[in-house]
């Protein structure tokens, strides 16, 4: 299809992005999990005795601080966790991503051309990566559909997306919109509310 401009995917398998992808894709896939982090309570131990400042390095430098140590146990508030990886890649033998593994869908990164850099935004915060992958996909044809009928010429989709807005584009590709896709609080006091079809008897 004569799309409007170059339309990259990039693949990372874990929140680390070594091939950063949400900086240089229009969709980035990150690989993310979706339960508990797995703790070696034994080898949390191991790496205190090995010299290891579990205070300092982990629970200090946690930036939800979920993580606590008493010298002894270490505890992980979970539902805080934003999955940075830094726990995980200071003791890598006594903590492990959670089972119930998945990706981060992320869209609309680029690289300063026509106009400025772009990081991507979040659009699903968690998808199990099952084949055959038909959400992933149905989602990456909505954007193409949308984007390709109405993008300007060399108009990369981050660029699209602040042209349009967000809250047109999501209600175009038939996505709902998340707390994760707010990358900022509103910057201005003004609200303005859409009007809603809302059904007999389900009024609030």
């Amino acid at each position: 299809p004569a799309f409007p401009y170059k339309y990259k995917f990039k693949f990372a398998g874990c929140p680390n992005d070594c091939v950063a992808s949400v900086a240089r894709s229009d969709m980035s896939i990150i690989g993310t999990w979706k339960d508990a982090i797995q703790v070696d309570q034994a080898k949390v131990k191991e790496y205190g005795k090995n010299g290891v400042d579990i205070s300092r390095e982990i629970c200090n430098m946690c930036p939800s601080k979920c993580i606590s140590w008493d010298g002894q146990q270490m505890a992980i508030d979970d539902a805080e966790c934003v999955k940075c990886m830094h726990c995980i890649n200071v003791m890598p033998k006594a903590l492990r991503p959670g089972k119930e593994r998945g990706a981060t869908i992320m869209v609309g990164s680029k690289a300063p051309i026509v106009g400025g850099a772009l990081l991507s935004s979040v659009f699903v915060p968690f998808l199990e990566m099952k084949p055959p992958y038909d959400d992933l996909k149905e989602l990456a044809e909505a954007i193409r559909d949308f984007w390709g009928e109405h993008g300007k010429g060399r108009e990369r989709v981050g660029e699209f997306i602040q042209r349009v807005g967000l809250g047109t584009f999501l209600e175009q590709i038939g996505l709902d919109p998340v707390p994760e896709m707010v990358a900022h609080p509103r910057s201005n006091p003004y609200i303005f509310f859409d009007d809603e079809v809302v059904e007999k008897g389900q009024a609030g």
